[in-house]
């Protein structure tokens, strides 16, 4: 495929006449990449995302999917949820079967895949997120976290292209977030295009290449570490500046660790020698390049 996996042109939305709360966007969200989308509450991201995936349909301008423009009809949408999925913040405004299988299948089941392939796409799913030893448990009996990677596996089961979180780490303590960013890796690998919005400045620098900042109505995109670099910018999405970029410039001026930039907290205490149980659990020791 040439050009971007998903582009916006021009999209404008309003939920009331006279109100909008996106005007004229143009986004585009290229394949491989990692884009986060930041800005403040009630600033549009949420709303963006449901654009992205056909949840919405924009009051003008142009929504292309793998090149193709997305027709708000039923096999317009059908076709636009087997390359794009969308998880909400809130894991119970999705989850809704009986048993963990049973919601992780929903989507492949309604594809009307055959009983095999609805088989072998759940139980990968639920590999990928490590939830296969609860995939029979009653989702109402699931712990938060729990119930967040069900949601996402339930999208991951439809192999989408483009796979968009909506705050994936809201309510997720320290050790949750490091799994799901994991897990995340692991999907980036296996080709499918992550993006997610959050409100935590240093998880956007630490794990995107790009960033979206949804602010006045707008969006603008750049390189993460542009965007983290402007002050300006992030005082009007509502956000406060990031601790990689500073330690960055505090490190640079150490002549034996100018260049040697650790990008999480674990990271930084491997640097500097620290208990290893800093870094258990965080993935493998970082050591400078």
């Amino acid at each position: 495929m040439t050009g971007p996996l998903l582009e916006l042109a021009g999209v404008h939305y309003a939920y009331q006449p006279g109100r909008p709360v996106l005007t004229g966007v143009d986004l585009r969200v290229e394949a491989g990449r990692r884009l986060a989308v930041v800005g403040p509450n009630g600033g549009g991201k949420t709303t963006l995302f449901k654009l992205a995936a056909g949840a919405l349909t924009p009051g003008s301008g142009q929504i292309t999917v793998a090149g193709d423009r997305v027709r708000h009809t039923r096999a317009g949408l059908r076709a636009v949820r087997q390359q794009v999925q969308l998880v909400v913040q809130d894991p119970d405004d999705q989850l809704f079967s009986a048993s963990v299988r049973q919601d992780v299948s929903f989507g492949p089941v309604n594809l009307g895949l055959p009983a095999e392939q609805v088989r072998q796409r759940c139980d990968e799913a639920l590999a990928a997120l490590g939830v296969t030893a609860i995939a029979d448990r009653p989702t109402h009996l699931l712990s938060y976290g729990q119930r967040k990677r069900v949601a996402i596996a339930g999208a991951v089961a439809m192999r989408p292209r483009l796979l968009i979180l909506d705050e994936p780490t809201a309510g997720l303590d320290p050790v949750g977030v490091e799994a799901l960013l994991r897990t995340l890796d692991d999907l980036h690998s296996a080709g499918t295009t992550v993006v997610l919005s959050t409100h935590d400045v240093d998880l956007a620098c630490r794990w995107a290449d790009t960033m979206a900042v949804v602010t006045g109505g707008g969006v603008r995109t750049m390189p993460t570490a542009d965007g983290m670099a402007d002050p300006r910018l992030l005082t009007a999405a509502h956000l406060l500046p990031a601790w990689a970029p500073l330690v960055h410039r505090l490190l640079d001026r150490i002549p034996d660790l100018a260049g040697n930039r650790p990008r999480s907290a674990a990271e930084l205490a491997a640097l500097l020698g620290d208990d290893p149980e800093w870094t258990a659990g965080h993935g493998a020791p970082w050591s400078p390049p």
